[in-house]
């Protein structure tokens, strides 16, 4: 799945690198508590989460995933959406929540990083 299809499905507004949309994703997560994402993140996946700090953009950078998205309508700290433009990390923000934004994505075919597939 493309970022764009990300974007797409989840009716999200793109914050930052919305030149790398055609991106592709291989797999999507969803926490609040950084370390519980690093412990099972994927090169290429996306991170779906509510917290808003560095810290996400970092956790990101890391694991070198594909893109990460603000749930429940959150816009991260000005500082987080710099980081994400010096590290050319595409974000968004949705209004649904956590749990409905991992339904819809996986619904349309973008699966877990807990190897259920």
């Amino acid at each position: 799945m493309k970022i764009s299809e990300v974007r797409d499905i989840l009716k999200a507004t793109i914050l930052t690198c919305d030149d790398q949309l055609d991106r592709t994703v291989i797999g999507a997560g969803g926490a609040d508590i950084m370390d519980a994402f690093l412990a099972a993140a994927t090169k290429d996946a996306v991170i779906l989460t509510g917290h808003t700090g560095d810290d996400v953009i970092r956790t990101a950078k890391v694991a070198d995933v594909a893109a990460v998205v603000f749930v429940r309508g959150k816009k991260p700290q000005e500082s987080a959406i710099e980081l994400a433009r010096s590290f050319k990390l595409p974000t968004m923000v949705t209004r649904y929540s956590l749990f409905v934004a991992s339904g819809k994505l996986y619904m349309n075919g973008l699966r877990g990083l807990d190897g259920s597939w």
